[in-house]
């Protein structure tokens, strides 16, 4: 199987920050299929589209912004397909202080993640969730449209907050706003700025332990038309690094994923190679 070249640390143990591939879209209802190969090809993306060679060495890229030093020891712990196993492996790297970054797969991956983190620190999450669609279907459970409404209990959701959300069912709006979910759409991204958006998310969030989900259909098919559920009028990919690197490096990440790359739908591996640098610049952003 494919490893990140970016996985430096030999093991778990000694990473800070562990890497996990979840190959599954069991719990999906999308018409586009395909997101199950989505860990393998983000990983060959990064390794292809963000290494040079030359004199017979291998020299990275650099971030926008943080760094990807030494110092920070990432280990790339391979794919986990069962979700059982998911939690396990989570909930056990999540106790010990570790980041556990998820490549999905379907977004259902988060209901799990998110009970795993939750479970081991003890505390409601806030979450900041980049996604074109809410995933807060109440009246039906257990897949990828109901992420918030079954992971209600591991979620602080007047300190979390929806981002990029343009294609909501009239139920998801009614649960939002019922539980005090803040939604930020690209318009509101147009008309307030994404430095403005930036302060909100910091502010939001503040004093709580953070997981943030990116389903890469937040950005606009333009940037990412290799999704499983594409919706125009999205994020930039510019806009999208800045909202994360923010997020992130103000501190208490618990976990993140990256999630519904559909590899048969790409073109010229544009969308694996913007995850893959979605996934370096948020690694970088990690203090």
């Amino acid at each position: 199987m494919v490893r990140l070249y970016r996985s430096g640390a030999d093991s778990a143990e000694q990473g800070d920050i562990v890497v996990i591939g979840v190959p599954d879209e069991s719990r999906s209802h999308a018409k586009r299929k395909g997101t199950s190969r989505a860990p393998g090809v983000l990983r060959i993306a990064s390794n292809e589209s963000e290494f040079f060679e030359r004199g017979g060495k291998r020299i990275p890229t650099s971030p926008m912004r943080g760094t990807l030093d030494n110092n920070k020891r990432v280990f790339d712990a391979g794919d986990i397909a069962d979700k059982q196993k998911l939690y396990k492996t989570v909930f056990d790297l999540a106790s010990r202080g570790k980041i556990p970054v998820m490549i999905g797969g379907d977004h259902s991956l988060t209901t799990e993640a998110l009970r795993a983190v939750s479970g081991a620190t003890g505390k409601k999450l806030s979450l900041l969730y980049f996604d074109a669609h809410p995933d807060f279907v109440s009246s039906a459970r257990n897949y990828y449209g109901s992420v918030l409404t079954d992971s209600a209990q591991s979620l602080d959701f007047r300190k979390s907050m929806l981002v990029g959300t343009r294609a909501a069912e009239p139920e998801e709006l009614e649960n939002a706003s019922k539980a005090g979910l803040q939604i930020v759409t690209p318009l509101d991204i147009v008309e307030l700025g994404v430095r403005k958006v930036a302060d909100m998310i910091v502010a939001k969030t503040s004093g709580n332990s953070v997981y943030i989900s990116v389903d890469l259909d937040c950005l606009d098919p333009a940037f990412a038309p290799g999704v499983s559920v594409p919706s125009p009028g999205g994020l930039s990919s510019a806009d999208l690094v800045y909202l994360l690197n923010r997020a992130i490096s103000s501190g208490n990440l618990a976990g993140m994923d990256i999630v519904e790359l559909s590899p048969d739908y790409d073109v010229n591996g544009m969308t694996a190679n913007l995850a893959a640098r979605i996934l370096s610049e948020c690694i970088a952003s990690i203090r």
